[in-house]
């Protein structure tokens, strides 16, 4: 069985369907797809969640294709708006980006480069391994930041490009986790740029719809509304208690974020490697906040809706529209500390904070949206935060292995579990996939080279007040 219905838990429970095994999904909210997730503000879709994909994400681009989910570019024509204290000015998405400081361009580049170099000496699917492992994930980004950027603008925009990134700011992230990431994906600067990089294109309908036709694939076996409390495992079997019915099953994939494996109970108790991990991965702090207009006003200016500042709420924009819709989006994002303080103030003295950047950004028009939403998702119960968990200092040196190694008949799966595109819709499928192979080469040993597991059920024997069970969406 599998437990989260997100990218990682319904392609898992797609592989093993495919082979042969029976799979029964066990999900906590009413919904699926986990940390992508669709909301409708003044009659327009907007994307609460994960969203965009690049060119070098060819798990989530395959199987998005296979299911019939169709992208699209991200919009780029126009001018990006850049902040830097009192200066505002604006630059071509192809420009230089133009600090106070011109000495702040060329360092900058210097930085990314620097980092890059770097991350060629770590094994993206075992950084813990690398020879200065120890050295690097002694430090945070903060620490190694100091000793490379010189300039004002240059440790500006270098800390909007972690937060961006990574959801806190650089003093809280393992040198060796960015390092990590970095060698799963390709580049630092690639990772925060747009074209040709992780976040070119975007899906038709939002990027949930990819977990909404996996589930409709694996109809009747995706249970809504069932969190689970308790994991016991046994001689045969692993039992799975969650709150409306409990399965005994041969194996239990576990896909939820690392900082939250620990509010499950484990009968034994997890080992000290993997009970640390859940206790020294905490999730990055967002709020992603979207202003819908009648049109795009900003493009008619030449804009493209990308914003980059050093000053908040909303240090970073982008334009956020679907293309089959006269709607505008601008989409605006607090991260960080500056999440954790927003988040404790009323919604209403947010929003216009949120809408006074925009109007900073892309003039007076922004204060007058026709709706207004957003998404905190470090008030969501079963994520905690966004985008995904943080390696700290020390984590990947003391708990890396943990990531993925199975514990007896418990397997893990999700998107920091990847070796490629951590933290990323295309890392959660590659988890997926992984997990998958891992029960079925188990259960295949166990039954005496037979190949495949049995298509013996998992087997519900308590429930109460009824089931959800995921319905397909035929819409």
């Amino acid at each position: 069985m599998v437990v989260g219905a997100g990218l990682a838990g319904l392609t898992a429970a797609r592989e093993l369907d495919a082979a042969g095994a029976s799979v029964v999904v066990i999900e906590a909210q009413d919904r699926v797809g986990g940390r992508t997730k669709a909301g409708r503000v003044a009659g327009t879709t907007v994307e609460m969640g994960g969203q965009w994909i690049g060119p070098g994400q060819r798990r989530i681009s395959a199987l998005a294709n296979d299911l019939g989910v169709e992208t699209f570019p991200t919009h780029l024509p126009g001018r990006t708006v850049f902040c830097e204290g009192e200066s505002r000015s604006e630059y071509e998405e192809d420009g230089e980006i133009p600090f106070t400081d011109p000495a702040s361009l060329r360092e900058i580049q210097d930085v990314f480069r620097a980092l890059g170099d770097l991350a060629r000496d770590v094994p993206a699917d075992a950084p813990w391994t690398a020879k200065k492992a120890a050295e690097w994930d002694g430090q945070t980004l903060e620490t190694w930041k100091l000793g490379h950027a010189e300039n004002e603008g240059t440790s500006f925009y270098f800390d909007l490009a972690v937060e961006s990134l990574y959801a806190c700011e650089p003093r809280d992230v393992s040198l060796l986790g960015v390092l990590a990431d970095i060698a799963s994906s390709g580049s630092f600067d690639g990772l925060f740029e747009i074209e040709a990089s992780a976040e070119e294109y975007r899906f038709f309908g939002g990027a949930h719809e990819v977990s909404v036709r996996l589930a409709r694939e694996l109809e009747g076996r995706v249970v809504l509304g069932s969190p689970v409390r308790r994991v016991v495992q046994e001689e045969d079997a692993v039992l799975v208690e969650s709150d409306r019915a409990s399965v005994r099953a041969e194996a239990v994939v576990v896909t939820v974020p690392p900082a939250l494996r620990g509010r499950i109970e484990y009968v034994p108790a997890l080992p000290p490697m993997h009970d640390g991990l859940s206790q020294r991965m905490p999730m990055g702090a967002v709020i992603k906040c979207h202003a819908i207009y009648d049109a795009p006003f900003w493009r008619e200016a030449g804009l493209n809706g990308r914003a980059e500042s050093d000053t908040g709420p909303c240090k970073v924009t982008c334009d956020n529209s679907f293309p089959d819709s006269g709607a505008g989006v601008l989409t605006g994002f607090i991260l960080g500390s500056d999440a954790r303080e927003w988040g404790s103030r009323p919604v209403v003295e947010r929003r216009r904070a949120v809408l006074e950047c925009f109007a900073r950004y892309f003039g007076d028009e922004a204060l007058g949206p026709v709706g207004y939403g957003e998404a905190d998702w470090g008030a969501e119960v079963y994520a905690r935060g966004g985008y995904a968990g943080v390696p700290t200092p020390g984590l990947l040196l003391d708990h890396g292995p943990a990531l993925q190694e199975p514990v007896g008949r418990i397997y893990w799966a999700g998107a920091e579990t990847a070796s490629e595109w951590s933290g990323y819709m295309d890392g959660a499928v590659e988890s997926g996939e992984r997990a998958a192979r891992e029960v079925l080469s188990t259960l295949a040993g166990e039954q005496e080279g037979a190949g495949l597991p049995s298509r013996r059920h998992s087997r519900f024997f308590r429930g109460g007040g009824g089931l959800q069970v995921a319905e397909p969406d035929r819409g």
